[in-house]
């Protein structure tokens, strides 16, 4: 079992190596929230590295109990582990979803969505607008269990969905078409970054306008049993 232990260090040396260099490059630079997103990530290919390995190993096993593998069958399972860790480490843990299928996608699972296509956007917007992403993806997160029960014919769910399904997509692609070295350059008083900034900050403003009005019949709901729980309990324990 000596070789497969030096074909299992390997791996990990390997993994090791890829592990250091993106999360080095990737998470030293984003945000906090981000780095939380992109642990979640490398959680997942971790996960699928050690499913992958031990499939090799243990169909290594049970061919080495039928036919012995000797150097050069040791050799191809470390080839096999080193392949699999390479690919699971480079593979994407999960995809993005395309603005096309933001606008078709339901309701109920459109904040969710929204936020990791967003999310996938960080590279291309600029510093300043990193707060806002992490702050729309907060409100996105508050948005979606008050969608859970929400017709998707009602006014309310139209709204929800034309905003955080095309609006805020169709906004970040216009900024993301403009050449990189015009970002900075000032048009009709304003620059590129400072339109995406602003844009940001009334969508983030509007989704929050949303959840409040959302909410405000289970605040009136609380609000009437509380007053009624006053007058019943209350009331009748002064008296």
């Amino acid at each position: 079992m000596s070789e497969v232990d030096d074909a299992i260090a390997s791996a990990r040396a390997s993994w090791s190596r890829i592990s250091d260099d993106r999360t080095g490059t990737v998470i030293g630079r984003v945000p906090s929230r981000a780095k939380s997103r992109q642990t979640q990530a490398i959680g997942k290919r971790l996960t699928r590295i050690a499913v992958a390995d031990v499939a090799i190993l243990i169909a290594a096993m049970v061919i080495g109990w039928i036919v012995p593998l000797g150097i050069g069958g040791a050799m191809l399972v470390m080839a096999l582990l080193v392949a699999a860790t390479v690919l699971f480490a480079v593979w994407p843990a999960e995809r993005a979803p395309t603005p096309e299928r933001l606008a078709a996608v339901d309701v109920r699972a459109l904040p969710a969505q929204t936020e990791r296509w967003l999310e996938a956007q960080r590279p291309a917007l600029p510093a300043p607008a990193m707060t806002l992403v992490d702050r729309i993806g907060l409100r996105l997160e508050t948005l979606t269990p008050q969608l859970a029960t929400l017709d998707a014919n009602t006014q309310e769910a139209v709204d929800v969905r034309k905003l955080i399904g095309e609006q805020l997509p169709a906004f970040v692609k216009d900024y993301e078409k403009v050449p990189p070295s015009l970002r900075t350059t000032p048009r009709n008083g304003r620059t590129p970054d400072a339109e995406l900034v602003d844009g940001l900050k009334l969508i983030e403003q509007e989704i929050g306008e949303m959840t409040a009005r959302l909410a405000q019949n289970d605040l009136d709901n609380l609000s009437t049993r509380g007053r009624f729980l006053e007058m019943k309990y209350k009331d009748d324990g002064a008296q």
